[in-house]
């Protein structure tokens, strides 16, 4: 696994993507978001409280049907930016939303890591849809919601993989055109992220998704409610009318399917994800003098007491 992953993203056009306000939530979005809860289906586990990271882009409707799926429990908000808190704020205050079991999220920090979440925030869920791939550090990101977790905690994730919009890079290659999108991270990549910020058990499978639009206009509108080109390869300054005619040419000619009225089409690798924090392992030591109900203890909770340690003579 390349540590760097992933290599193609901008951080600054990353920086700029979480401050756009994007809503209503993208609709492949809010279904990637049903099929990632049914997958809550696995999990015996009722957290008592939750997090949702990026709710307005993640879909405000799942989140709906999350705070209805576990009523008793709190949940918090992670959001960046502050006009996508004040409006999160404004669409959960409707009364069906039942506003007493909210809480304003004081666990807002920036994208890049810098700042950290309290040490075992105490959340038995976090639950991030279609956020890691548009991250461009999301190894930071990933240990940030380990943090945010309790013992023996969970995370759901969802974000799209490297099979995705593949109908749009040949077109763009052919017509020298740079990239259409930043390279997406491969599954198995995202498992070993997973690990090395100390998740256990990382369960992850995928399913490719195919969208069909009517018009170019369409598609264009779409992948703009979906994401931006992250790349630093993609072009750098405005394009004008005629660039922006010739690519819904190029999307007509090489996406339109004469088996279904000419409907462009276009696909959509969608990684799904769920992993739990363990309890910390018996860290080893030259040498340990532990009792009985010390040794009991330990294995019970996986933390070391607080005991003589002895060295060899």
């Amino acid at each position: 696994m390349d540590t760097q992953l992933p290599p193609t993203i901008d951080p600054a056009a990353a920086h700029r993507w979480q401050s756009l306000l994007v809503y209503p939530s993208a609709w492949l979005h809010e279904e990637v978001g049903r099929r990632m809860q049914e997958r809550l289906n696995w999990i015996k586990l009722e957290p008592q409280a939750w997090l949702h990271v990026e709710p307005l882009r993640g879909g405000m409707e799942i989140h709906g049907r999350l705070a209805q799926r576990y009523k008793d429990a709190t949940f918090f908000l992670d959001i960046v930016d502050e006009k996508h808190r004040k409006l999160a704020s404004k669409l959960i205050a409707k009364p069906w939303w039942a506003p007493a079991r909210w809480k304003a999220s004081k666990l807002v920090v920036a994208d890049s890591g810098a700042e950290s979440l309290p040490a075992e925030s105490g959340f038995q869920m976090v639950w991030a849809n279609m956020a890691l791939h548009m991250s461009a550090n999301p190894q930071a990101l990933i240990a940030r919601w380990h943090q945010a977790l309790a013992v023996d905690g969970f995370l759901m994730f969802s974000c799209l993989g490297p099979d995705s919009l593949k109908e749009l890079r040949p077109i763009y290659t052919q017509q020298g055109w740079g990239e259409p999108a930043h390279t997406f991270t491969d599954m198995h990549d995202w498992g070993d992220m997973l690990v090395a910020q100390g998740f256990a058990e990382p369960v992850l499978d995928m399913e490719r998704i195919t969208l069909t639009y009517e018009t170019p206009e369409r598609l264009l509108q779409d992948l703009r409610g979906l994401g931006r080109n992250l790349s630093p390869g993609r072009f750098k300054a405005l394009r004008g009318r005629a660039w922006h005619q010739q690519l819904k040419q190029a999307l007509m000619y090489h996406l339109a399917d004469p088996y279904d009225n000419g409907r462009l089409k276009l696909s959509f690798e969608v990684i799904y994800g769920h992993a739990l924090r363990p309890a910390r392992k018996l860290a080893i030591q030259p040498q340990l003098n532990m009792s009985l109900e010390d040794m009991r203890m330990a294995l019970k909770t996986g933390r070391l007491p607080v005991i003589s340690k002895t060295r060899p003579e």
